[in-house]
């Protein structure tokens, strides 16, 4: 699943949310999953994959990833509800 993607992981429903962009989605939310990086992530156990997007191009995603970081956070989670109502957890979907 090698793509531009930007993603949101959450701690929990409603908890802690961690917007990024990553080139290989999977990869990435292993990353989290594992707690493999110290920081933000890691911290606050953000390692649901709660929401993503696929983009043509990786300058694409970051435009996108700058805009959801710089919103509020009730953009955020209109995101995510409107995918993801239940906030199951995505990864699984992504084998």
């Amino acid at each position: 699943m090698r793509a531009p993607a930007v993603y949101i992981v959450a701690s929990k429903r409603n908890g802690t949310l961690y917007t990024g962009v990553t080139s290989n989605l999977a990869r990435r939310v292993w990353e989290h999953r594992e707690g493999l990086f110290d920081g933000f992530t890691k911290r606050y156990s953000c390692k649901l994959l709660v929401w993503y997007e696929f983009y043509e191009t990786m300058p694409d995603a970051i435009v996108r990833e700058k805009q959801i970081k710089g919103g509020p956070r009730a953009r955020k989670l209109t995101l995510i509800e409107t995918m993801n109502p239940t906030w199951r957890d995505l990864y699984e979907h992504l084998h």
